[in-house]
Parts: C-alpha cells; structure tokens; sequence
C-alpha cells in the first residue's frame, strides 16, 4: 500500500477523524539520517502526528512540531503542512536503549518525561501561533491527545505507531486522530470508548492489510470519506538557500574560515543533504557580499 492521508467524518458528523500511512515515509527518514529503531520509532510517531495535524489547515498553511523533552534522543523536530509535505530529524539518531518492560521500542525512555510540546502554527498572519503543553507521557500520542484537550480544547483520541523489522526496516508506520465535536453524547463516547479499547494497535491494524478507511470503519462504523491525498517527503533546502545563509555570516567570519579551512561543509539537519564549498566558491560569495 502506498502512503497517504484521509480525511473523514462519522456518527452524523458528530466525530471528525484522520488516518495516515506513514511508512515508506519513516524509512526515508531512516535512511537518509540512520536512525537506531528507538530513534526511528520516536521520529515516525512524530512524524505521523505532523502530517495529521497539517491535514487540519488550509492552503499554504504550515506548521512545526518541537518535542523537547529531557531524553537522550533530545529536541524532535517536524515541519509539515496542508498539501502533505513532511520533512523532520531528531538531534540524536543514533540514541539506542534496550527494550522496555514490555519488551517494545523504549519511545519514553528516549524522548523522556519532562518537557514540551511546542506547535507553531505559520497562518498566513503577521505573528505565527504557538501552543505547547508539558510532556505528560513521552510515549508522543498520549502527549498529543493532551495537547488536543489542554490547548485546542478539542477532545481527541490519537494513535501513532511505528513497527520496525528485524534488520531494522520500518515494516509499518502511521496513526490516526479521532475528534469529538459539539453535540456529541454520553452514549456516542460510550460507543467510542468500548471500540477503541478493542485496538490493538496502528501498526498491527496495517501490517493484517487493513487500510485507512478500514482502520476508521472499523472504530467508528458509519465513516464517510471526504478526501485522500498523497503524502510525501519534502525539504526546502537547496544550495541557493545555503549560499544565503554564507552570505549572511558577513565578510569577517567568511574570510576566517577561507583563511583557516580553506572549505566549507553544511548538512541539512532535515534532509541530511551536504553542501560542499570549495575555497574558490567561498571567494565567490565574498565577491557578492563586496558587491
């Protein structure tokens, strides 16, 4: 199955709800910045859950998840917008815990508990919105749920997983969002709470060949699909942007590092794309600061 969003409604519009496959999108992410598998499943969770929430803006609308907790993996980081554009990294990819006591990936252990989740919100307005709510968990879709219902004042159920093989793959990733409206009654939470409990999990859901749709269907019975979309990895860095970035260090500190390297070398933190400057480009760019 191909990665991709949708987005639908159920019980007479009463309940909102997205799911997301994430899975040829996490092991980009694996590959391009060799994750651990408690780093990859970190940075999946998170990943899914910045893809969700993007589904939720309109047009050029975007956003960036920080998870900045205590752990070993340190701050994670996700940019994501309305048209499924992803792109992220965690400070620490090659953190590496053993198992926890329920012998899965060590998530909490990696992330830790004490902490924030920080959303900033890119709107289209003169300020961006920023929400953030203290890490409750460090397990991600508990601490997104809680995010949900402290700073959006929207009850939410989320779900995120992310299953890696044994050579260290990512065999399944993604998630979903569950939100209850107004109007919603104590029955219909009732109903939700008892489906809910029978889920296993995301990654075991899509790993039996259930899609998205069934995933929802099978939670909230009467799902009507409104739209799917691809998703996709995409980062906007290029080497334009790093010459800009030179370029600003101004001409003292460019001349030092010519004098002292004699080359430049710039990663991506998202991408992990290098960008090689040779002693003669560096001379280039101070040509242009020197107009």
């Amino acid at each position: 199955m191909k990665d991709e969003l949708i987005r639908a409604t159920a019980r007479d519009g009463k309940f909102r709800a997205f799911a997301v496959r994430t899975t040829q999108l996490t092991e980009e992410l694996r590959q391009r910045h060799q994750t651990t598998p408690t780093a990859t499943a970190a940075l999946g969770r998170t990943l899914a859950a910045g893809l969700l929430m993007g589904a939720m803006m309109k047009g050029d609308e975007k956003q960036t998840i920080q998870v900045k907790g205590d752990g070993p993996i340190g701050q994670i980081v996700v940019d994501a917008n309305a048209a499924g554009e992803v792109r992220g990294y965690v400070d620490n990819p090659a953190v590496d815990l053993p198992l926890n006591s329920l012998g899965k990936l060590d998530v909490r252990g990696a992330v830790g508990t004490d902490g924030f989740i920080y959303i900033i919100r890119d709107l289209g307005l003169k300020e961006p919105y920023l929400g953030s709510t203290p890490i409750v968990s460090g397990e991600l879709a508990e601490d997104f749920t809680y995010y949900f219902a402290k700073s959006e004042q929207t009850p939410s159920v989320v779900a995120l997983g992310v299953l890696v093989d044994k050579d260290y793959t990512v065999k399944e990733s993604g998630g979903f969002i569950i939100q209850l409206l107004p109007g919603v009654s104590e029955e219909e939470i009732s109903f939700l709470e008892e489906k809910l409990s029978a889920v296993t999990s995301v990654t075991s859901l899509l790993e039996s060949g259930a899609t998205l749709e069934d995933i929802l269907t099978s939670i909230l019975e009467d799902v009507r699909i409104l739209d799917r979309m691809d998703v996709h990895f995409r980062c906007k860095c290029s080497r334009e942007r790093v010459e800009r970035t030179l370029i600003s260090l101004g001409k003292e500190e460019l001349t030092s590092i010519l004098e002292e390297d004699g080359k430049i070398d710039l990663v991506c933190h998202f991408c992990n794309e290098t960008y090689h400057f040779t002693d003669k480009e560096i001379e280039d760019v101070l040509a242009k600061i020197e107009g």
